[in-house]
Formats: structure tokens, sequence, C-alpha cells
């Protein structure tokens, strides 16, 4: 099937690019027990240690309570036990192209994307909701010995490479969420670089919920051999809804000696998904891994990147973009564990609130007393878009040794009347007017994304400010 292209932006999700089952439909009901673990084990065929790590990871949800501080006040509204688990394979679309909300598809269209696009994004034309679809790797790629599979594919045909580091940056103990991700996981992305290799196109998936009442939990495994390079882009939506929609998500970093990983995700969920995802990457000796991340729409949003810095001269770095509108919170940040001399690590976060929406920068900068000529630098900057609106800033800021420096700087402003006003007169109408602003506020770091995640970017802030999304 010939790619669909648009010269203006081009987000991966050409409809010839995906690969998902065909004539079957894999439903495994409402609830979580083991039965539905069992459903999902035997569908997806998996050895009985996967099974067994599902189970026990399934009784460490039951144990640990619901968070009750930070954001986690709504959490209490989600019922687990409405939420369906596992949906995969051939579905049926529940709709037409003419049922999706105009709203919708005005967001399609002022984003650039071709009407066969817009349906298959839609869900008109593919659901993916547990497994993941992929662009096809580049010829080249696969010659330079680089595996990129789903992480069931991986599991089954790599379990050497795969069973090694599962698990092992984020345990299955670390948070209610990680242990539900941990029982249920489906989906997401396999990726392993050999030693040496410098990927020179980024690897990207698509993630999408496209069912109400659902629960969507991939599981990402990324590991970057000794001097290798790679970037990874992943975009993640979601159709609006009636009904509560959970995002769970795990992903796993791992850079060995001298490697170099980046991350990219541009998300824009529906505002009734709670997202609630454990991203986090171990950097060895003199590797680096960089975090970008661009946080718009969802109810609430639970987020905190982070780099377990564990080898000499590790470096890691987090630049997040945070949009928070009416409804909504975005509750953001970042975590660097310092564990090795000499290592260094950069946070900077720009958050911005909207009507009465709420941004909250949290973080976590920990460096040992043993340690020494380790570094840190954190930058958080919030923008007020309305007298409603709320932002606040958490710098958790642990230093101990005399040989260590860190540094903390925080802003908040608030878009002025008489700037509003200035602009208005000049031919642009207020929503233009904000969007300049916003734009204006975050470009030093919307530069850091690739050139078509930069342009969705803008144009989503395009229509945030104009109340078109969400």
């Amino acid at each position: 099937m010939p790619t669909t292209e648009t010269p203006e932006i081009d987000i991966k999700t050409d409809i010839g690019d995906f690969m998902y089952p065909e004539n079957h439909t894999y439903d495994a009901g409402t609830g979580l027990s083991e039965k539905t673990i069992d459903y999902i084990c035997d569908v997806k065929k998996e050895d009985d240690w996967i099974r067994d790590f599902r189970k026990k990871a399934l009784k460490v949800f039951r144990d640990k309570p619901m968070p009750t501080h930070w954001a986690s006040g709504d959490l209490n509204t989600i019922d687990f036990d409405k939420i369906r688990y596992y949906l995969a394979g051939g579905q049926k679309p529940s709709k037409s192209w003419d049922d999706v909300p105009e709203d919708v598809k005005k967001t399609f269209e002022r984003l650039g994307i071709p009407e066969s696009e817009r349906k298959f994004l839609a869900g008109v034309e593919a659901q993916f909701d547990s497994e993941a679809a992929y662009s096809n790797i580049k010829e080249i790629v696969s010659k330079q010995g680089v595996i990129f599979v789903g992480s069931t594919e991986g599991l089954m045909k790599h379990p050497e490479i795969f069973r090694k580091f599962f698990g092992k940056v984020i345990p299955t103990s670390d948070n209610k969420f990680a242990a539900l991700n941990s029982a249920v996981f489906s989906g997401g992305s396999f990726i392993y670089v050999p030693p040496g290799v410098k990927v020179s196109h980024p690897l990207q998936a698509y993630f999408r919920i496209n069912a109400q009442n659902f629960g969507q939990f991939e599981r990402t495994l990324i590991i970057a051999d000794e001097g290798a390079e790679v970037t990874y882009m992943e975009g993640c939506t979601a159709p609006k809804f009636d009904t509560a929609t959970l995002h769970s998500a795990v992903v796993e970093l791992v850079a060995l000696k001298g490697a170099k990983i980046q991350y990219i995700t541009v998300q824009n969920w529906s505002s009734n998904v709670f997202n609630l995802v454990t991203k986090r990457a171990v950097a060895h000796e003199e590797a680096e891994v960089k975090w970008i991340d661009c946080n718009i729409g969802s109810r609430l949003t639970m987020k905190y990147p982070g780099v377990v810095l564990k080898g000499r001269k590790a470096r890691g770095e987090v630049l997040s973009i945070a949009l928070a509108n009416d409804g909504q919170h975005q509750d953001t940040g970042a975590k660097m564990v310092h564990a090795a001399d000499e290592t260094t690590s950069n946070i900077i976060s720009k958050s911005i609130s909207v009507g009465k929406g709420r941004s909250t920068y949290r973080g976590l900068v920990s460096m040992p007393k043993h340690l020494k000529g380790c570094k840190n630098n954190t930058e958080c900057d919030a923008l007020l878009i309305n007298t409603n609106s709320r932002t606040d800033t958490y710098p958790a800021i642990t230093t101990r040794g005399q040989k260590n420096s860190v540094q903390h700087e925080a802003s908040v402003s608030k878009v002025s009347a008489e700037q509003i006003f200035y602009m208005q007169q000049r031919g642009l109408s207020e929503g233009e007017a904000m969007s300049l602003s916003v734009n204006g506020f975050i470009n030093d770091l919307a530069k850091h994304f690739p050139m078509e995640y930069s342009v969705e970017l803008k144009r989503l802030i395009d229509l945030e400010m104009e109340g078109s999304v969400g």
C-alpha cells in the first residue's frame, strides 16, 4: 500500500507501515484476577516464567495501597473492576467516520493530517489498544543488527537479552501502578542496539487508546550496548469518551558504557485519561540518557522520568513541557540519582496552566556524601494564563559531601493583559496572541524536538489556546 505523505507534518502513522493481527478478536473482559492473567498468557502463548511473574505482580498490586499523597486524590475514582485489561486482534471499529466528534475531526484537520490518516488516528480503520503498531525498520537499520520489535516478540524471540534486563531498572514493587503494569503488560517496544552501532534513523512507535473503560499497559525496554547510540520517538493519543480511561506504562532504558539514548515523547491524551507512567534509565560509565517529554491533555498525568547515574562520568538530562487546561492536572518532573563520581544531571521543566488547569513540578536529585565531582542543574519555569490557573513546584534536592555542586532556579510568570492587547492591536485574535506568547515561552525547549514533532507541538498548543482540543 502506498505511503501517504504530507510536506507539513509527518507523524509516522501511515496505514501501510503498521502490522497487527486480523480475523480474530481477543477480549479479556472487565475486572482483574488470575483468570485475566491466564487469558492474556494463553493468547500471547507466553512461557511459564512470565505467567508466574505476572501473578506475583498481581499480588503486589493488591497489597500496595492506593497512593494518598501528591496529585493522587483523583485516583480514588478509578474503578479497577470496570476496566478492560486486554483487547487485541482485528476488532471491528465501533464507529464510522461520521460518528467521530466534530472537535476531533477539526483537530486532525488543523494539524494538517490527510483524511486517510485522520480516519486511522480516530480508530475508524484500525484499533490497537493492547498491541502497539510499529513503523517498519529501514533496511539499513536492520542490517546493523538492531532489534526493534514489540515486547511480546522480544521476550519470546530474544529471551537471552530481554530477560537479563527486564524488570531490573523498575522492579515490580516500585509503586502500585508499576505492579499493575507488570501484571497485565502488553504492547510496547523492545529495542537492542549492538555495541558500537549508531542508529542514524530515529526508531518510532505510536500508541493509541481506542476503547472505552480500557487500560493500556505497554512495556518498553531499550538497551544500548557499549558505545551504541539510538533515538526513540513515540506518539500517544486517545479519543474522547465519557468514561475514564487508564494508561499505565513502564519504560526501562539501559545505556551501557559510552552509550547514548534519547527518548522523545509527544502525548496528546483526551481529558478523560489517567496517565500514570513510570520511566527510568540506568546510565553506566560515560553513558548519556536524555528524556525529552511533552505532556498535553489527560485528566491527570503523574510522570517523573528518571536516570540512575551508575557509572563514572555518566550524564542524565530531562527536558519537559507540560500544558494543563481546564479540569486537567499535569503532575510531572524528573528524578536524578547520582551513584558514581563525576556524574552530571540537567533538568529543565516548563509548564503552562490555562483556565483552571494545574501544573506541578516534582523533582528529586540525590547525591550521597561519598561521591565527588557530581553536578546538577535544575530549572523550573511556569506560565500562568488566567487568574484561576495554578502552578506548584516541589523540588527535593539532597546533596552531601563537600565536592559536589547543585543549582536550582525557578520562576513563575503570567501573560500580561497589556501584552495581549498590544498583539491584538496588530491584528491577532486573543487566541493567536496567547498562542504566540506560549510558543515563545517554550521555544528554547521545543527546538530540541525533531522538526516534525516540533511542528506538531506548536499546532497542538495553538489548538489548546483556542479551546479546540480536549
